[in-house]
């Protein structure tokens, strides 16, 4: 393990707050900063847990019994919080997750927490919504999987070009649901309606 890999103690995640702060500006010893590089290596902690968590887990408990139920199954509006890999700020959002499942279901709450699972890392939308394909592509095998996602990514609306309210929609379509026209018009009508 280099010294780029090797883990980051509590300690040493405060000190590079301070020196960022310090690097901004301002005093870390200041009485209104003197907890904040505690707080921010915390939160952060939290805000990049899905390092900590392998997506796939979540879909490992399926359920067979379905009731002959054959046709797609949609999840919308699936917010999350994100970084943006370039900038670190934040990037907001909701997924539309969907699988035509083939003999088995999951869960709903586990399509939501595999978009957590891969949000809670730094990422680019474009990287998060092809994992989030594929993870539940590789472990549920349905016929399809489709995967749209909306979000407003912070180092473009309040930095650079400062572009308010902007939006970038990527989707990420395997299977049926990407080349079967009835069922891909279906799933986008589903997740955007």
């Amino acid at each position: 393990m280099t010294d780029e890999t090797a883990p980051v103690s509590q300690t040493e995640a405060e000190a590079a707050v301070r020196t960022l702060i310090r690097w901004a500006g301002d005093d870390p010893a200041r009485e209104g900063l003197l907890d904040t590089p505690a707080r921010v290596a915390r939160s952060y902690r939290e805000l990049f847990a899905g390092y900590e968590v392998d997506p796939r887990e979540y879909l490992e408990r399926t359920f067979q019994e379905v009731g002959g139920y054959d046709e797609l199954v949609v999840l919308k509006d699936i917010r999350f919080v994100s970084f943006c890999e370039h900038h670190m700020l934040p990037v907001v959002g909701k997924a539309h997750v969907g699988y035509l499942p083939t003999d088995r279901v999951v869960g709903i709450s586990k399509l939501a927490r595999v978009v957590r699972g891969f949000a809670r890392r730094l990422q680019i939308q474009e990287k998060m919504t092809a994992e989030i394909a594929r993870t539940i592509h590789e472990v549920l095998r349905p016929e399809g999987v489709g995967v749209v996602i909306e979000a407003e990514h912070s180092c473009m609306t309040m930095r650079g070009v400062d572009v308010p309210g902007a939006s970038l929609t990527t989707s990420h379509l395997i299977g049926v649901v990407r080349d079967d026209p009835r069922t891909r018009e279906e799933f986008m009508r589903l997740a955007r309606g």
